[in-house]
């Protein structure tokens, strides 16, 4: 990246293409279930690294958000996550104007945000810091037929669970208990069991309440951080 970068997306593409691999990419579009009927279809990958990823980004950090929109319109994935890393990095930055700029720049451009690994980078920052006054979004998230839109819902309240605050994770894993998807699952379990960090007690309370309802996949990423032989006891029945 040597000389005087043009803050567009095609300099962050030939960027990119610079570093692609296709033997990592081929890795990667199984990694991120990138087939039909899978839930990262369509989805094309380059094959960086996230390191490489990242390295750009920061080269590229003073991209306008136009040209972020054209980033996160492309069908590459490290595209995509490369302008969402910007994004984050100037939200970061900005005073109070610029963050909710980008914060609502982000939500209209949820779209781009369809895999996992985009979600869970972004959510706590770009949505979970802007929920104050905001239960309307939330609500609209958690409930979404679309799977990314829930996912964002759940990891969005790890910005509350840094403040201390457990009362909104417990809340929204309550609302997703009922989700089919095993990365909702997944997700809901990650974040009950970071709730649990911050207050034991309150995630053993929840799961004596929703036993019943709970999909074994959540419990079992909700307790892992109990010891051996509780965690074997909470897989045969409430405790």
């Amino acid at each position: 990246m040597a000389g005087q970068l043009q803050m567009t997306a095609a300099a962050v593409k030939r960027e990119a293409r610079a570093l692609a691999d296709p033997v990592r990419a081929r890795t990667l579009q199984g990694f991120f279930r990138t087939g039909v009927g899978q839930y990262g279809e369509g989805d094309r990958m380059a094959g960086l690294t996230v390191p490489e990823q990242r390295m750009i980004a920061k080269a590229f950090r003073l991209l306008p958000l136009e040209e972020i929109a054209k980033l996160l319109a492309s069908e590459v994935h490290e595209h995509r996550l490369i302008g969402l890393v910007v994004l984050m990095d100037q939200h970061k930055r900005a005073d109070a104007a610029g963050r909710l700029e980008r914060h609502h720049f982000y939500l209209a451009h949820l779209a781009a945000v369809n895999n996992w690994d985009l979600v869970d980078a972004t959510a706590a920052a770009m949505v979970g810091e802007h929920l104050e006054g905001n239960r309307k979004l939330l609500v609209r998230l958690v409930r979404s037929t679309n799977l990314w839109e829930r996912r964002i819902a759940i990891v969005c309240t790890f910005a509350e669970l840094r403040a201390g605050r457990t009362a909104l994770t417990f809340e929204m894993a309550e609302m997703l208990l009922h989700d089919k998807h095993d990365l909702i699952h997944k997700a809901v379990g990650w974040l009950l069991r970071e709730a649990g960090k911050r207050d034991p007690e309150a995630l053993l309370a929840f799961l004596r309440q929703h036993y019943g309802r709970i999909p074994r996949t959540t419990l079992r990423y909700a307790i892992e951080r109990l010891e051996a032989l509780e965690r074997k006891a909470w897989l045969k029945g409430p405790q």
